[in-house]
């Protein structure tokens, strides 16, 4: 059977060893992650987290299903009608290039409303998402369909341009302020 990208929902906070473990088996896996500062009583620590809490992202064949739900932290490949569903290459690729960029990736609700927009030059060129303003910050945010989340990603107003059909005012969610670029 031929690979595809599939989505893996892990044990809470065992994203990282089930990936490690994946890719002991010899699967081609893929994490994403954001840095953060975490902040206690008595220090600030910078960690590094998931983008998407409980998945992750690996290539593999369906009828090697078994043995990755035989791994350890691994529960379950998210389904529709008790299938495994495929995130496509493009999510993929473009949540690598997200990741690797060097910018200031954060995770962020799944919107479908908002300005789509597309990233004109610089490391995240070609990349598509929805515009979004937040605190004189602009971001652009990138959906996984499949898992109904997102990630934001910081940019210059003046590098996006407007690919879509605006959608109206009141539609945009956050009450933020819609500007097409």
């Amino acid at each position: 059977m031929a690979e595809a990208w599939y989505a893996v929902y892990t044990r809470f906070q065992h994203e990282k060893s089930a990936a490690a473990l994946l890719q002991k088996k010899n699967f081609e896996v893929f994490l994403p992650v954001y840095r953060a500062v975490h902040q206690w009583s008595d220090r600030n620590q910078l960690v590094t987290l998931p983008l998407f809490p409980c998945y992750l992202f690996l290539r593999t064949s369906v009828d090697r299903k078994v043995e990755v739900l035989r791994t350890g932290g691994v529960r379950w490949f998210v389904e529709n009608a008790k299938r495994a569903c495929e995130v496509s290459e493009v999510e993929i690729d473009t949540l690598r290039k997200v990741c690797s960029a060097g910018t200031g990736v954060l995770p962020h609700p799944f919107l479908r409303q908002g300005d789509h927009v597309r990233v004109r030059s610089g490391p995240l060129a070609g990349t598509e998402g929805f515009f979004v303003r937040t605190k004189n910050q602009y971001r652009v945010v990138i959906s996984v369909e499949l898992l109904r989340k997102g990630v934001s990603v910081e940019v210059d107003r003046g590098n996006v341009e407007r690919i879509g059909k605006p959608y109206p005012l009141a539609a945009v969610a956050g009450g933020g302020e819609r500007n097409g670029g």
